[in-house]
Formats: C-alpha cells, sequence, structure tokens
C-alpha cells in the first residue's frame, strides 16, 4: 500500500504521448479537432502522438509534425514546458507538452482533423481530454490570455 492507503496499480500499461503548443506569431496556439472514427473524437488536442521505439520525444514531435500538419522543425526550436500525468481506465498517460514558436510551412491538415488557431484563454472553450486540460494554465501563464 502507498503512504494515502490505497493499493498501487500493478501491470498499469504506460503510454508515453508527445505533444507540442504552435504559437504563431499572435501568440495564437493550433489546436486539432480529433477526426471521426478515433478514440475521443470530436475533442480538441495539441498536435502530437505516440513515440515509436527507440525514438526521442523531439525526433518523434518531428515526425509527427510532417505527418500530420505538413510542417517542419528542429529539435533546438522545440522548449519542454510542462507535462502531463492522467489515468485513463485502461492504461495511464504521461505526455510532456513542448513548445514551438519556429517552423517552416504552413499547418494544413494531413489526418481529417479540423485545425485552430486559439487564443490560450480560449482553449477551456473546446472540448479537450481530460489529459490536455491541467496543460491549459502553464500556456497561459507564459502567453498571456
Amino acid at each position: 500500500m502507498n503512504q494515502a492507503g490505497k493499493e498501487d496499480a500493478v501491470g498499469v500499461r504506460m503510454l508515453l504521448v508527445v505533444a507540442v503548443a504552435l504559437v504563431d506569431a499572435d501568440n495564437r496556439i493550433l489546436l486539432a479537432q480529433r477526426p471521426e472514427g478515433k478514440n475521443l473524437a470530436g475533442l480538441w488536442e495539441f498536435p502530437g502522438g505516440k513515440l515509436e521505439a527507440g525514438e526521442r520525444p523531439e525526433a518523434a514531435l518531428i515526425r509527427e509534425l510532417e505527418e500530420e500538419l505538413g510542417i517542419t522543425t528542429k529539435d533546438s526550436c522545440l522548449a519542454p514546458l510542462t507535462f502531463a500525468s492522467h489515468a485513463y481506465e485502461d492504461f495511464h498517460l504521461l505526455m510532456p507538452l513542448y513548445i514551438c514558436r519556429r517552423w517552416e510551412g504552413t499547418p494544413v491538415s494531413r489526418e481529417g482533423q479540423a485545425l485552430k488557431w486559439v487564443r490560450p484563454g480560449a482553449m477551456k472553450d473546446y472540448p479537450m481530454p481530460p489529459a490536455d486540460l491541467p496543460l491549459i494554465p502553464p500556456l497561459i501563464d507564459l502567453l498571456g490570455v
């Protein structure tokens, strides 16, 4: 038992997903809406995705941004900001969030997802997965509303 008197979860699958807050010149953040047919469809999220075996988080973001949005960036343009740790019913999600202000190309939907540039203070108006919600206050602290 842990200090709180609850049994620690045994055998819970840990899922590492990396996300990025793309910030434009007007301090807006790009959100993507999960398309129909995917888990949590219709919810808004930060671009990113699962790490492949042996992949560094920064490399995963660079790959995901190219695949999902058709943009390119470099390790030096990705700055870690915060992370989310969230227990879903059948797995535990650990999600580092990076900030990126410099990339090449214009983000376009390559996987059927809607895209929207949103002010940090307005993100609460977009339904998001539970794991993403704690990432909003650090973005507001950094960028303002």
